[in-house]
């Protein structure tokens, strides 16, 4: 994930499988076969032309396909056609986008190993990844939405994103794509005319062209377009929710997964299109004029965004109607694309009978990561700092958490989240009160070791668990023997999930699903457990603090 979704993270983010493999760490991540990359073999049509790909470790490997093509500001529309064998054997452009901070901090940037590629406004590209083509096989397809809001971040940034050990051991088609973000995929320019109607949500309407290109191409990859799973961590969490909300999206995804990600609300029509009017207005231009923004450098446009969001913001604050957990560039309630706010006051009912995975990590935003300080901080010091944040209320807090958190440290009084918690808590709630598909909750727990333990369970830890990327992104997770026993469990659970709609797994106890009543959760750790309605107490304290988004 990366990092503008996040501020503090930025600035301070031999075991056995469910289908009866075995698989050590060492195997995990074992690529020292050959590759198979012709002109003859790894190529399957698609809807554009034929496109070639590579076979690598038993895996083909398909990147950079366009999906589609669009303007500045303009909804996507098809891909230009081809003739003879399009080469997609490397990662297309990424989105261009701030110059990522993370690389700053030696420690956290050695931990992710971002991959940031090289970027171009022609991003719209898709990655898959898959165990056969032409084999007659419906593999379940699915599709991961990468995180760092809808301002930066792709489709390959992370280790963990590579599709290939999660293709190889749920015999699935694994898909990751990039998408417009910033102000490319959300400058709203709908008060310029209709030409502009949609722009306030291109980058959510390429989402849907992906989907729509899956839909109809997934089939010579292996896959089965009538079981697709979408997946996303953070702001990559964000778009599953907002996707659960969008008629357009309907029909295209079966199962849908929010990892640390739950958006309740998004942007409405009169901040976005303060934002857009003001960005216009800053770069010099009118309605007689808007369409010189196609010629002007992308730099200037995100710059002159970037000052609107902070002014907008500003009044929006001073008119206490803050409401979205992220604010700027995000899509926007249009009444069109996007009808109405994605889960407020309630669960989308085009979506009722999707099932649905959720949770959070620990730790999440992890201050002690980022605030060395805070690592060996004694216990009348991390309450005195709870004092100061939650007054009268502060001694309810630690009762509260002692209860929850039996056995915690000082430093867990500082570093638990409170921030994803609650509102995936309520997104289960809307969701379970529907009646309609299932709903299961989880908790990530696991703390990495790596650098003395200072990443914790930290916002995107989960991420290489779920892809049973373990080994392959050791600088996140140590790569021992203890993270690929949970890898194993994890990804397991994943690849059921997006095959029957339960992710009920070899290893791990039975997996009820949640509802506001038995508040039921996957607590993934060395030693997996169910808990139900755990921080409960907690979590009702915290929300009479409420926490304002981004």
């Amino acid at each position: 994930m990366k990092n503008k979704f996040l501020p503090l993270l930025v600035i301070a983010c031999l075991c056995l499988t469910s289908y009866g493999q075995s698989t050590s760490c060492k195997q995990q991540f074992d690529v020292n076969g050959a590759i198979v990359a012709s002109s003859s073999d790894a190529v399957v049509q698609t809807e554009a032309g034929k496109v070639a790909g590579y076979l690598e470790d038993g895996i083909y490997k398909y990147k950079g396909i366009p999906y589609a093509k669009a303007e500045r500001f303009m909804p996507p529309v098809a891909a230009d056609r081809w003739e003879g064998v399009r080469s997609c054997r490397q990662y297309g452009p990424t989105c261009p986008q701030e110059k990522r901070t993370g690389w700053a901090n030696d420690e956290i940037a050695f931990a992710f190993n971002w991959n940031d590629g090289y970027t171009g406004e022609d991003c719209l590209r898709v990655n898959i990844w898959t165990p056969g083509i032409a084999d007659g096989k419906n593999r379940p397809v699915m599709v991961w939405l990468h995180g760092g809001g809808y301002s930066t971040g792709s489709g390959q940034e992370l280790p963990s994103y590579d599709g290939t050990n999660l293709a190889k051991k749920g015999d699935v088609v694994v898909v990751t794509l990039n998408h417009r973000l910033n102000v490319l995929g959300f400058l709203d320019l709908s008060a310029y005319g209709d030409k502009y109607a949609k722009s306030g949500n291109a980058g959510l309407l390429d989402l849907v062209a992906a989907l729509q290109w899956v839909n109809k191409n997934i089939k010579a990859f292996g896959g089965d377009p009538s079981n697709v799973t979408i997946f996303g961590q953070s702001g990559g969490g964000g778009k599953v929710s907002t996707l659960l909300a969008t008629p357009a999206a309907k029909g295209l995804f079966h199962k849908a997964i929010v990892q640390s990600g739950s958006m309740l609300r998004t942007m409405e029509s009169t901040y976005s299109r303060r934002i857009g009017k003001a960005t216009v207005e800053a770069l010099g231009l009118n309605a007689a004029t808007i369409d010189e923004l196609q010629k002007i450098p992308y730099e200037q446009i995100l710059a002159a965004g970037n000052k609107a969001v902070a002014k907008v913001r500003a009044e929006a604050e001073k008119e206490d109607a803050l409401s979205s957990f992220i604010f700027g560039w995000a899509p926007v309630v249009d009444g069109d694309v996007l009808p109405a706010q994605p889960f407020d006051p309630q669960a989308p009912e085009m979506s009722k009978d999707i099932p649905v995975m959720m949770g959070t990590t620990l730790h999440e935003f992890t201050s002690s990561t980022y605030m060395p300080g805070l690592r060996n901080i004694s216990k009348e010091d991390a309450i005195k700092m709870v004092r100061q944040r939650y007054g009268d209320r502060a001694d309810d807090f630690l009762a509260a958490f002692a209860k929850a958190y039996p056995d915690y440290q000082p430093k867990d009084l500082l570093d638990t989240d409170f921030i994803f918690r609650p509102s995936t808590l309520e997104q289960g709630r809307l969701k379970a009160v529907q009646q309609g598909a299932p709903v299961y909750m989880y908790m990530f727990a696991w703390e990495s070791p790596v650098m003395d333990g200072m990443l914790r369970s930290t916002h995107c830890m989960e991420i290489p668990f779920v892809f049973n990327n373990v080994v392959r992104h050791a600088s996140m997770t140590g790569g021992g023997a203890e993270a690929c026993a949970l890898g194993e469990k994890m990804s397991s659970a994943w690849l059921n999930f997006a095959r029957t709609g339960n992710p009920n797994a070899e290893g791990l106890p039975q997996w009820d699903t949640f509802t506001k009543e038995n508040g039921a959760l996957m607590y993934f750790d060395n030693q997996c457990e169910m808990k139900y309605n755990h921080d409960k107490e907690l979590i009702d304290i915290i929300r009479t603090f409420p926490t304002r988004g981004f």
